[in-house]
């Protein structure tokens, strides 16, 4: 069921994407774009059951691009926050590494959830180990696995959960 549901999924997204991006139902961008889907298919058929694991359901619909809005508000946050770090003389930061315990319990979702943290500045994901992330924090505030998780990655978690689990 969970290689059906990714063949689905590979293929609507990308197909999706496709008439996003040409804007046209023009013969030769409809075939054109049926080789590109199938290229897809075939590239990423290894991560099939992974893809499976998206929820196909009105509400995973609708949490998809909260969780793209959540994701660009913190982006911004974290430019701005990192940006002001570097241009106060002082240069406050306290690195350090963190552990991070998720309460996310497919691979998609951590895949997402790491991803996501590492693509806001000041942090990096650095491994996944079962549940827990491991995580290059510029300004460490509590390095406790709650206190990381609410500082870091709550905010990704709750919508996350609507979409992949």
């Amino acid at each position: 069921m969970r290689q059906l549901k990714g063949n689905l999924v590979l293929t609507i997204v990308p197909a999706a994407v496709w008439l996003l991006l040409t804007g046209s139902f023009r013969p030769d961008e409809l075939i054109v774009g049926i080789f590109a889907v199938a290229l897809t298919l075939v590239m990423f058929r290894r991560y099939r059951v992974l893809f499976g694991e998206v929820k196909l359901s009105p509400g995973a619909l609708i949490f998809a691009p909260v969780y793209l809005f959540r994701f660009l508000v913190e982006l911004v946050k974290s430019n701005v926050d990192v940006a002001l770090r570097v241009l106060n003389p002082a240069l406050p930061i306290n690195p350090g590494i963190v552990r991070l315990r998720t309460g996310i319990g497919s691979d998609l979702g951590k895949l997402i959830l790491a991803n996501s943290i590492t693509l806001t500045p000041g942090t990096l994901t650095l491994d996944v180990e079962g549940d827990e992330l491991f995580i290059h924090w510029i300004d460490v505030k509590d390095s406790s696995p709650e206190g990381t998780r609410k500082q870091i990655s709550a905010r990704f978690e709750s919508v996350l959960k609507e979409i992949v689990e």
